[in-house]
């Protein structure tokens, strides 16, 4: 099957979350079970194009009012050889720092014509390299008009035998403008209203992308349920109720080559289940790398997170009512942190540093330290709002170290429960977002950890053994693949 995966960010090239890891991990495994995929991304001012290989000719590209001409490059995907990466390289759109904004403009204005000039771009390069796939994959927002383009405008243009399917990564992000941005996407006004842009009198681009992509997929099944309902549709849960039919939910899964104790160069000790040993020497580095008490008896608890509203962090550390004081107060733990955002949660944090001497953070981001909690940690943190599938809770299980988390996407899709009468479970589940509920389910871990050790560490032994490989979560989207061109092509494809 051929497969063009049209995104913004993709990894290593750019990226500012999970969305880069999935995009480049999919089209990876596709690859490798014998697929013709392709990635198109945008490239910015980072990428460096000396160690890119330029397609001859300049390209047309029909976004805005007039046609623009971009140049296009190409390399090879570090890992996988047979995978190709194309870049559009449009100075005025992506000859800048940040994807889709800056601190000091986070959201670029003229958001709508980059990425119309990436999506009109995608369709062009195909039409330049002669190459029609089957597929058109659209990730977020920001690749919505791919779907839009093709239903509306490419069907019948070269484009008979081509399906869309859009992921939904983050629902919170729907890409919404004024009306008077309408024209930058080089598009008929008529489809303003007949492709589904018009949102409150401005446009919203997931809006249009799923009203016209012929499969939708989210990056879990609970999440697929989650945004079809008015708390986490963000707006848009009656439209995805209406098309409830072609929306599946999909999770995601994880690096597990780069995510590996057994192989982690990152970390002081390797360990697999069978051999614990080194986990242990992790712990002693974790806590002697944060200035802890170096005690192998004292349960770890971690969070790796972005400081936003999002994670739940107002829940933990709002100042007067959030948990943390209370629980390194209270309970003979210690508790580390990696994360930024925020500036108030991270003045909370350095103020809860001076008071507290079991709770340390590094406010900032370092991909060896989050490595280095996630194998010296006892237990991990995410307390999160929302969790479209969420990564940090796969790769602590991974780990031997066990997950505390709200039930709600991926989190509750992958995380099973502890059950104190039998032993089972892979982690803690609290369903009520609230500080009592934090502190009272991070006290039923502390309690197990000193009560119950053996079934601490069954639940270890669990998790470490699980699958979360991408070969399944391949296999589901070859599915929606065909499902996608049959809807949208009338094509039964059989390989």
């Amino acid at each position: 099957m051929k497969i063009l995966m049209v995104s913004a960010e993709a990894v290593p090239f750019a990226k500012t979350g999970g969305l880069a890891d999935m995009v480049s991990a999919l089209a990876i495994q596709l690859t490798n079970m014998g697929h013709d995929v392709k990635i198109v991304i945008p490239r910015y001012y980072k990428i460096d194009r000396k160690k890119l290989e330029p397609l001859p000719g300049p390209m047309a590209i029909a976004a805005g009012t007039t046609e623009t001409w971009s140049a296009v490059y190409k390399t090879s995907m570090p890992g996988c050889e047979k995978l190709p990466v194309y870049f559009i390289d449009h100075e005025q759109c992506f000859g800048r720092d940040g994807i889709y904004g800056v601190p000091t403009e986070t959201d670029f204005h003229d958001n709508p014509y980059r990425f119309a000039v990436l999506c009109h771009g995608a369709f062009q390069l195909c039409r330049k390299l002669q190459w029609f796939p089957d597929i058109i994959h659209a990730h977020d927002w920001s690749a919505c008009l791919a779907p839009v383009i093709l239903k509306h405008i490419c069907r019948y243009a070269g484009f008979e035998r081509t399906a869309s399917v859009l992921t939904i990564h983050n629902q919170g992000y729907q890409g919404q403008y004024g009306k008077d941005k309408f024209p930058a996407l080089g598009v008929d006004w008529g489809l303003f209203y007949g492709a589904g842009f018009e949102h409150d009198g401005g446009m919203n681009f997931l809006q249009a992308g799923v009203s016209s992509a012929d499969m939708i997929t989210t990056v879990s099944p609970t999440y697929a349920q989650e945004i079809q309902t008015p708390e986490g549709g963000f707006g848009m849960d009656g439209l995805l109720r209406v098309r409830h039919d072609v929306v599946k939910g999909i999770l995601n899964g994880a690096d597990v080559t780069y995510w590996n104790p057994e192989k982690d160069k990152k970390i002081p000790a390797q360990f697999s289940v069978h051999n614990m040993g080194g986990k242990a020497v992790c712990k002693e580095a974790l806590q002697r790398q944060f200035g802890l008490e170096v005690n192998p008896n004292i349960p770890v608890f971690s969070m790796v997170t972005r400081l936003v509203d999002q994670k739940g962090i107002g829940d933990v550390f709002g100042p007067m009512h959030g948990s943390m004081y209370q629980m390194c107060c209270d309970m003979k733990i210690q508790f580390v942190v990696l994360g930024s955002g925020e500036g108030w949660c991270e003045n909370e944090i350095a103020s809860l540093q001076s008071k507290l001497p079991n709770f340390r953070a590094y406010i900032g981001y370092n991909e060896a330290l989050s490595h280095l909690i996630e194998a010296g940690s006892d237990f991990f943190l995410m307390p999160s709002k929302y969790e479209p599938c969420g990564l940090n809770q796969i790769y602590s299980m991974l780990y031997g170290t066990l997950p505390i988390v709200r039930r709600t996407g991926g989190l509750a899709d992958t995380v099973q429960n502890y059950n104190q009468d039998t032993g089972d479970g892979t982690g803690f589940v609290f369903d009520q977002l609230s500080p009592s509920a934090i502190y009272n389910t991070v006290g039923w871990a502390t309690w197990a950890y000193y009560n119950r050790h053996e079934d601490i560490m069954k639940m270890q032994n669990r998790g470490m053994v699980q699958n979360f490989g991408w070969d399944i979560a391949a296999q589901s989207y070859l599915d929606v693949y065909k499902e996608a061109l049959k809807r949208g092509c009338n094509i039964d494809y059989s390989e």
